[in-house]
C-alpha cells in the first residue's frame, strides 16, 4: 500500500502520481487528490494501481451523479466536475499532438458540450439471465460481468424511460438466456429503434415472441443473430433520421447496424465547423473518405461542385445514396470500397481540391502516403482518437503540409474521449 498525490491525468482517464520517480496510474482519481492505493501491475518504468481510499480530495472532485460510477466501465470521469473535464481534455489533446506529431501552436479552444448528461442517442445494453432474474446494463470495468442498471445519466431521456419496459419484455421472453445485448437508439424526430441480439442457434419461439411484442407495442424492432448481415426486421420503420444542419432542411437516415454520432447536438456543431473550414466557393471537387451515410458529404455537397464519398461498409453507402436522393442532392457520388484503394483509383482520373477524412478510432495511416503523393491543396481530418490522429499527422506535416488549426470537441462527456477537427494546407509543390 502506498500514499500518492495525483498530479495529472493521462490519456485513458487514469490519474497519475509518482512514487520514487516512477509514474503510478490510478483510476477514479483527480489532480490534487491525496490517495492511498495498491499496486496491481508493476511494468518497470511505471505501475498500475487500484484506488483504496481518497485521503484528501481535490477541489476538482465531485460525488459522481451516477450510482454505478466506478463500477460500470462506461464513464471514467464522473468524479470530475464538468469544467475540469473540459480543461483536461484540452490539455491532453494539445499534449498528444505536441509530443507525437511535433505540433507547436495552432490548437484552438476546446468546444465543450452544452449538455454533459442525457446526450447519448445510441446505447448498447449488455444482458444476462442470472439466478436472480434478467439483468440489463453495462459490463463492470475490466470484465464481462453485467452490472444491472435502472437508468444511465448520459443516455437520452427517452432511452432511460424505456429501460424498465425493455427489462420486463425480455425477462418475459421464452429464452431470455439467449439475449446477450440490446441496442437502443433515438433520433432528431422522436423515433426510437431497438435491435435485440440473439445467440445462434436461434430459438424460434423467441423470434415469434419478439415479433408479437413489436406488433403489440408498435416498436421499431430488429433481430441480429451474429454479424450485421444477419439483421432481420421484425416490425416497424427501418430508418432513424438526424438533422446535421440543425433543422429539417436536411434529413439524413441511418439504418440498424449503421453509424451516426451518439451526440447529436455536438455533431451539428462539428458539421458546422467542417463547413466553415472547407470554405467552399461552389467550383470545388471534394473527396470524403470514410463517409458513412453522408454526415459531412451531403452538407458539403450543397456548397461544392461535386462530392465523392467512399466507405467500405456497403449498407452505409446505400444509405448515403438514399440520403442524396431524398434530399435532392445530385452532385454527390458514393462508392463502396476501401479508402486507400479508392484514393489511388479516383485521383488517377481527376483531381480534388479538398479531401475530408473521418476514419474509425484506428485512424487512416494506410492513406497517408497516397495523400502526400497526390498533393491535394487542403485536408480536413475529423478524428475520434488523438493518438492515431497524431500518428497520421506526423508524415503529413513532414511531407509538405502545414497544420492550420486543430480543435477538440467534447462529444463524450464523463469520459476521456475527444473528437477533433484538424485543418491542413499544402505548402510545397
Amino acid at each position: 500500500m502506498i500514499t500518492l498525490t495525483i498530479d495529472s491525468l493521462a490519456f485513458g482517464g487514469n490519474g497519475v502520481g509518482r512514487c520514487e520517480g516512477k509514474a503510478i496510474f490510478v483510476p477514479d482519481t483527480a489532480p490534487g487528490d491525496t490517495v492511498r492505493c495498491r499496486i496491481r501491475r508493476n511494468k518497470g518504468r511505471y505501475a498500475e494501481a487500484e484506488l483504496v481510499e481518497v485521503i484528501d480530495p481535490s477541489p476538482l472532485r465531485r460525488t459522481p451523479p451516477c450510482p454505478y460510477a466506478g463500477r460500470c466501465g462506461g464513464c471514467q470521469w464522473q468524479h470530475l466536475d464538468d469544467a475540469a473535464q473540459s480543461d483536461w481534455k484540452a490539455r491532453l489533446f494539445a499534449d498528444t499532438l505536441s509530443r507525437h506529431a511535433g505540433v507547436d501552436g495552432g490548437v484552438k479552444p476546446f468546444v465543450a458540450a452544452p449538455e454533459p448528461f442525457a446526450y447519448r442517442s445510441r446505447i448498447q445494453f449488455k444482458c444476462r439471465q442470472s439466478e436472480n432474474g434478467f439483468v440489463l446494463g453495462f459490463y463492470r470495468k475490466g470484465s464481462h460481468y453485467v452490472i444491472d442498471i435502472d437508468a444511465c445519466p448520459v443516455a437520452d431521456r427517452r432511452i432511460n424511460d424505456l429501460i424498465p419496459q425493455i427489462k420486463a419484455w425480455l425477462a418475459a421472453s421464452p429464452a431470455p438466456q439467449q439475449i446477450p445485448q440490446v441496442d437502443v437508439a433515438v433520433d432528431d424526430e422522436g423515433a426510437l429503434r431497438l435491435v435485440v441480439h440473439q445467440i445462434h442457434p436461434a430459438d424460434p419461439s423467441l423470434v415469434d415472441y419478439l415479433r408479437q411484442l413489436a406488433l403489440r407495442e408498435g416498436l421499431n424492432l430488429f433481430l441480429q443473430q451474429g454479424r450485421k448481415n444477419t439483421l432481420t426486421k421484425l416490425h416497424g420503420d427501418e430508418n432513424l433520421f438526424i438533422h446535421p444542419l440543425g433543422d429539417a432542411s436536411q434529413r439524413l437516415a441511418y439504418g440498424p447496424g449503421g453509424f451516426s454520432q451518439i451526440n447529436l447536438a455536438q455533431n451539428r456543431r462539428l458539421v458546422q465547423a467542417v463547413l466553415e473550414a472547407a470554405n467552399l466557393k461552389g467550383d470545388e471537387r471534394v473527396l470524403d473518405l470514410f463517409c458513412g451515410m453522408g454526415n459531412f458529404s451531403l452538407p458539403l455537397a450543397r456548397q461544392a461542385k461535386e462530392v465523392v464519398g467512399v466507405e467500405d461498409y456497403s449498407p452505409s453507402i446505400a444509405m448515403a445514396r438514399y440520403n442524396a436522393e431524398v434530399n435532392t442532392i445530385k452532385n454527390a457520388i458514393f462508392h463502396a470500397c476501401d479508402s486507400a484503394e479508392a484514393l489511388d483509383d479516383l485521383t488517377a482520373q481527376e483531381s480534388f481540391d479538398l479531401v475530408l477524412l473521418d476514419p474509425p478510432r484506428s485512424g487512416a495511416y494506410a492513406v497517408m502516403k497516397s495523400l502526400q503523393r497526390l498533393k491535394v491543396p487542403r485536408l480536413l481530418y475529423v478524428s475520434c482518437d488523438p493518438p492515431s490522429l497524431a500518428r497520421d499527422l506526423k508524415p503529413l506535416i513532414h511531407g509538405g503540409y502545414r497544420l492550420v488549426s486543430s480543435q477538440g470537441f467534447d462529444l463524450f462527456p464523463q469520459t476521456y474521449h475527444t473528437e477533433s477537427l484538424t485543418i491542413l494546407e499544402r505548402t510545397s509543390a
